[in-house]
């Protein structure tokens, strides 16, 4: 046991520290992303993916890829999600897939139509391959993941020791976002999202892998902090990563992980017996006693400016006209688009230079739903039936999967606040898909 928690204390100093190492040389940011591959490509072929190492790996990248991006690590934006298609790829080489999993090959096929009406599109000004690389990469990683998670069996154990693998770099994230801004009330000044507090980065994409981080460190704490240095340990780090999370000022991240903690403390008190239910009386004050400590912090580090931001307010109090930050008018704009292209719609990728015509500039949709319905048209609302009903379908017969809610709503509140832009929305929808068994003891198996 004194083993285990020196192991689990040393790799999170690791972690702290390499955020230190790359902080102070970001070179060593690209040697990082290198390294995560090369060994987890040999970690896969040594073992024959023998207890889903395919799985371990791929959540040690997902869990990093917000932290090389923002170091400058990332080869490219596509980076982690086409490493983690080629792992799902050699993990069906040694262990083959469902058949009932080609429902996701059926998915993309819905694609095709408006892939093929992209790659006839002429306008020298757009890279078409380029278009279609970067809006599809997030659809492709979504089915090859699914197909090799589809009824996959794991434990409840190692289903938990593969969230904390994910959760590991996240640390090192967090880390490198105190080096970079030690001091929040400096950079403070108004209810936006802030990319000073969110490592000079994207905020929205932090706050994502932040809010995921929290869900990670939560479960870690009220399920498996075995001893009291270990709640200590799980509870630190929860608080760490929440604090962090919230004065990035991007609420959907937050908000996702805070859904994620509610859905789990409903299936546990559902599933739990009388006595259970008392004890989790004790656990949900403790929760809401904790986040109500986090916020209180957080409001004191930014002078009240962060209840307002999550008020709708600007910096003087007054009630913003748009609650998504103006991402209203592009969503209004997708479905016009769709209103008028049906069937296929206007192309894969093609709806942030559709939408110029009606909004007057170019702009990204960070709504990967009404994104699906401008640019596929009926075959894209096909395709999101199927990827929104099929992990239902399998949870009837999957009442173990503690963990389903939260991984399914991660996966809707993500898309519709910061499409598919990283890996992890797909990665963890697939991970809904997994068969979970929670072990059962010796003694009371038969």
């Amino acid at each position: 046991m004194k083993n285990t928690k020196l192991s689990y204390l040393a790799i999170i100093v690791f972690h702290a520290l390499l955020a230190l190492i790359i902080f102070v040389i970001p070179f060593f940011s690209k040697m990082y992303a290198l390294l995560i591959v090369v060994i987890g490509v040999i970690v896969i072929i040594r073992n024959k993916n023998r207890n889903n190492e395919v799985l371990f790996v791929s959540a040690y990248l997902v869990g990093a890829e917000v932290f090389l991006r923002m170091t400058g690590g990332n080869f490219n934006n596509e980076y982690a999600k086409f490493c983690v298609v080629g792992f799902m790829f050699l993990g069906m080489i040694y262990s083959n897939f469902s058949k009932s999993a080609l429902i996701y090959l059926f998915f993309f096929m819905l694609l095709i139509p408006s892939i093929l009406i992209t790659a006839n599109y002429q306008n020298i000004a757009i890279d078409v391959k380029k278009v279609l690389f970067f809006n599809l990469s997030g659809s492709v990683c979504l089915a090859i993941c699914s197909i090799y998670a589809f009824g996959r069996k794991i434990t409840l154990d190692n289903l938990q020791k593969l969230l904390l693998v994910m959760g590991f770099p996240i640390i090192s994230t967090t880390v490198y976002l105190f080096l970079y801004t030690p001091n929040i009330q400096d950079v403070v000044m108004g209810t936006q999202s802030n990319f000073e507090t969110s490592g000079g980065f994207g905020p929205n994409q932090v706050s994502t892998i932040l809010g995921l981080g929290m869900f990670i460190f939560f479960t870690q704490m009220i399920l498996f902090s075995k001893t009291k240095i270990e709640l200590l340990i799980n509870g630190g780090l929860l608080i760490f990563v929440s604090y962090r999370g919230i004065v990035t000022f991007s609420r959907g991240g937050i908000i996702t992980g805070v859904v994620m903690i509610i859905c789990l403390l409903c299936l546990l008190y559902y599933f739990s017996n009388a006595k259970g239910r008392s004890k989790f009386t004790l656990v949900f004050v403790l929760t809401i006693a904790l986040g109500i400590g986090i916020w209180m912090y957080s409001s004191f580090q930014t002078r009240g400016l962060i209840e307002k931001r999550y008020a709708n307010k600007d910096a003087v109090g007054r009630e913003k006209k748009d609650r998504l930050g103006g991402r209203e008018q592009i969503m209004d704009a997708d479905i016009a688009l769709f209103l008028d292209n049906p069937i296929f719609g206007v192309g894969a990728g093609l709806s942030k230079e559709k939408r110029a015509d009606q909004l007057g500039v170019a702009i990204a949709s960070h709504n990967e739903v009404t994104r699906l319905f401008s640019e596929h048209g009926l075959m894209g609302i096909f395709a999101l039936l199927i990827i929104g009903v099929t992990p239902f379908v399998l949870y009837i017969e999957n009442k173990q999967h503690l963990y389903f809610l939260s991984f399914y709503f991660f996966w809707l509140l993500t898309i519709n606040h910061a499409a598919m832009r990283t890996a992890a929305p797909a990665f963890i929808y697939a991970l809904s898909l997994l068969f979970v068994q929670v072990k059962i003891p010796e003694e009371t198996e038969n």
